[in-house]
């Protein structure tokens, strides 16, 4: 029972990166149909932003203040200068471009755009030496057509339709409001553009964990500044105050859930992965949230499916897994590299011993 236990933690602690990204990839699904929800009954989606990411931050605060107390860097003019920059890649210029497109757009197509942020993020971390790869070995390969893969499936997921599934029954939840998108052409743009910056927030992650460790104060910090931005780019915008009114309906559910859940919880989760997995690996989870959307769009609120979601779906997971597949080939070989580094002192010792003994042993055979 105890060596079941023990194999357990072992197969936990190796995949609890995984376990937790799936996880966070849930949490987005069900946020792609509450905004889209909240903004067809007239929710201004900057105010969302501003408002959602003020409940992540009061809420992240507490445990961020108590639990990092010992672990919370300094926080310096330049370090505070990095998080603010920081801040506006992830919140205040990349969410607002990206939930104004839901205007436009739909869930679907949202949701299946932001998978090239995994591309762009491999290619950029590639050029910046975050990401190593061997294109003679399997692991190297597989990373490279993993990408490859996955953009092709999403690319097929947008361009490519096809014939239309015959719904097994009808919309078990209807979600009210105006569903035209007038401006399909805008919608594009405002996501590729979002895409792309929200790429640069991955990759600038990774560099400032490396000199701010603490996940839950970096997470506090980017809710509060980030909300502080989207009010002031708002308030530029939008000139009536009955758009900051919230009453007790669909808005304030969207924005409470949106708030812990996707601003707090899973962008910790995400900075912690990123620690430990490197920015790539987080957005190489983005398809499980194409194909979430997908199947719920299609089996609960009716919407129609097409053959070109489920073929483009399939082959994006398939690259997922390639690119999965490398890393871990590639952390493999990195802990058989590093094995000698965890020596205790006294094994050390008698290392160094073994070659003193085995070196004066030559020396005396030498004629």
């Amino acid at each position: 029972m105890a060596v079941e236990s023990c194999k357990f933690g072992i197969v936990y602690r190796r995949f609890k990166p995984h376990l937790f990204m799936v996880l966070a990839q849930v949490g987005y699904t069900f946020l792609y149909f509450l905004t889209e929800a909240s903004f067809n009954r007239g929710m201004n989606p900057h105010v969302h932003i501003t408002y959602r990411h003020i409940v992540a931050g009061v809420v992240m605060l507490p445990f961020a203040y108590f639990l990092e107390r010992k672990l919370r860097p300094k926080l310096t003019l330049p370090m505070f200068i990095e998080i603010f920059v920081l801040s506006l890649l992830g919140v205040g210029l990349t969410l607002n471009m990206y939930f104004a497109s839901l205007r436009y757009t739909s869930p679907t197509f949202l949701s299946s755009m932001v998978n090239t942020i995994a591309s762009l993020t491999f290619i950029a971390a590639v050029v910046l030496r975050l990401e190593a790869i061997d294109v003679t070995s399997p692991r190297g390969m597989a990373k490279i057509l993993g990408t490859l893969v996955s953009l092709t499936g999403v690319m097929t997921m947008t361009l490519y339709k096809g014939p239309i599934l015959r719904k097994l029954w009808g919309a078990v939840v209807h979600i009210e409001g105006n569903k035209i998108h007038e401006n399909w052409l805008k919608g594009t743009i405002l996501t590729a553009a979002s895409c792309v910056t929200w790429s640069i927030w991955y990759i600038m992650q990774a560099f400032t964990l490396k000199k701010y460790p603490a996940q839950l104060s970096l997470t506090t910090w980017m809710s509060f500044i980030g909300a502080a931005q989207s009010a002031v780019f708002t308030a530029c915008i939008e000139h009536k105050r009955t758009a900051w009114i919230i009453g007790f309906d669909i808005n304030l559910w969207c924005i409470i859930y949106a708030g812990v859940v996707c601003s707090g919880l899973i962008i910790f989760i995400q900075l912690w992965c990123t620690e430990e997995k490197g920015p790539v690996f987080v957005t190489m989870f983005n398809p499980l949230s194409t194909v979430l959307v997908a199947l719920l769009a299609y089996f609960v609120l009716g919407e129609e499916l097409y053959l070109g979601s489920i073929v483009g779906a399939a082959i994006a997971i398939i690259g997922l897994y390639l690119l999965l597949w490398g890393k871990e080939r590639d952390q493999e070989v990195q802990i058989k590299s590093q094995e000698p580094l965890h020596l205790t002192y006294e094994e050390q010792k008698e290392s160094k011993l073994h070659v003193i003994i085995s070196e004066e042993k030559a020396l005396q055979m030498d004629p």
